[in-house]
């Protein structure tokens, strides 16, 4: 299946420069959807994950459905105060600043093979944070799955030395 021909193409969004590659087309379409998810199920079942970790918000949407074709558990990363227990945080460069992420400080237990999912790479400061967090809790940060993968805006560089599995790459 093409994926690619599942994913909206928007100009000049969020802010003028910016192509957004939007998934709702994606999910819209059970089989292209499904598809997906299975691609990541497959890739999660051959490295023997024990919990899938995502970040907020496109990171629930794929992840969910893949913890729960594995019988495995999810783990949300949030921006600040959207959790309602104990959390560890970390501060990250974006193009215009420092944000944060979070995540509840027992989400992770010691040792658990972890498979981040997310929908998109492009600069890799999300899924870079995500893993030093898994890390300080202990986990394994066994792969990165993501829908979408930017060209040419170095993502991978973030997570160099990590697996990935990536099912559509777009120009940056």
């Amino acid at each position: 299946m093409k994926l690619e021909d599942y994913i909206a193409t928007i100009e000049n969004y969020p802010k003028e420069g910016v192509t957004f590659r939007d998934i709702s087309p994606l999910m819209a379409d059970g089989n292209a959807y499904s598809y997906a998810i299975r691609e990541i199920v497959q890739y999660a079942t051959d490295k023997k994950i024990d919990m899938i970790v995502g970040p907020e918000a496109r990171g629930f949407i794929v992840g969910c459905p893949v913890a729960f074709e594995l019988g495995i558990g999810f783990a949300p990363v949030r921006k600040p105060g959207k959790l309602p227990r104990k959390v560890i945080s970390v501060d990250y460069e974006k193009e215009y600043g420092v944000d944060t992420l979070c995540m509840h400080a027992d989400a992770i237990k010691p040792g658990q093979r972890v498979l981040i999912v997310d929908d998109l790479l492009a600069t890799g400061g999300t899924v870079k944070a995500t893993i030093e967090m898994i890390e300080r809790l202990g986990g394994v940060v066994a792969g990165c799955a993501f829908l979408i993968e930017l060209d040419g805006l170095n993502g991978r560089e973030a997570i160099e030395g990590y697996d990935a599995k990536v099912l559509m790459n777009f120009p940056g």
